[in-house]
């Protein structure tokens, strides 16, 4: 699973405990009443080691309360703020904003999708696609001509959406309105995060990582007495 702390995939492993139900302890031979009880799981990330709880109507085998149910009442605990990492080679300014906007998601989706929305405008504003109206900067860079710079076709495709997210037609944003507060679904402002963090690999971290392996590239080449790549 996904750490909701750090953000780091890590194998799961549960412990689960009995809670409480109505009669204060199991009737083990009724089902109906059994599925009024409560039990919770722990687990803990190993990469931050923060833990993790979950909690929901408890599954019996004989007399062991067993991993919650997937139903209904289940829900994991997230922390009140579930950091997402940001690469060092993000401008610090907009890396706050988006660790910002992933505090408040399970708190605030539409807090959290006006931070996210400034992101995405603080990026194009820093990438060269100047304005005061989002939807103008998001259609020029759409509009890219040059190929070093132009967003590849899935990329391309979530953020020509992000027009229709939120409204976003009948709410321009613009240099006053960067963090107007509109009505959005949970989901919604879940991918606006989702379309920062990927230009963020576009714009940032991916020709970051380019200019390494060349460095290094041309590191060998000069030990070997070779000129320097030209690519």
């Amino acid at each position: 699973m996904e750490c909701p702390h750090c953000g780091v995939d890590f194998h799961d492993q549960w412990i689960d405990t009995f809670l409480q139900g109505p009669r204060g302890s199991i009737p083990w031979d009724n089902e109906a009443l059994r599925s009024k009880y409560w039990g919770h799981s722990v687990t803990a990330c190993t990469k931050c080691n923060m833990p993790i709880v979950e909690i929901g109507a408890v599954t019996v085998d004989g007399n062991k309360v067993q991993r919650v149910t997937s139903s209904r009442w289940d829900r994991i605990f997230p922390p009140l703020g579930a950091i997402r990492p940001v690469d060092p080679i993000v401008p610090k300014y907009i890396a706050n904003d988006y660790i910002e906007a992933s505090l408040v998601l399970s708190l605030s989706p539409k807090a959290s999708a006006a931070l996210a929305r400034r992101c995405l405008q603080s990026i194009l504003n820093e990438q060269g696609y100047a304005g005061t109206d989002l939807a103008r900067q998001v259609d020029a860079l759409l509009n890219e001509s040059d190929a070093s710079r132009a967003l590849g076709q899935s990329l391309r495709t979530i953020v020509d959406g992000v027009r229709h997210f939120g409204n976003f037609s009948a709410h321009p944003i613009n240099d006053r309105t960067t963090l107007q507060v509109i009505p959005v679904e949970t989901h919604e402002a879940e991918w606006c995060l989702e379309i920062v963090r990927e230009l963020f690999d576009h714009f940032y971290i991916a020709p970051e990582k380019a200019a390494q392996r060349k460095a290094a590239l041309n590191t060998k080449l000069a030990t070997a007495g070779k000129p320097p790549s030209k690519g």
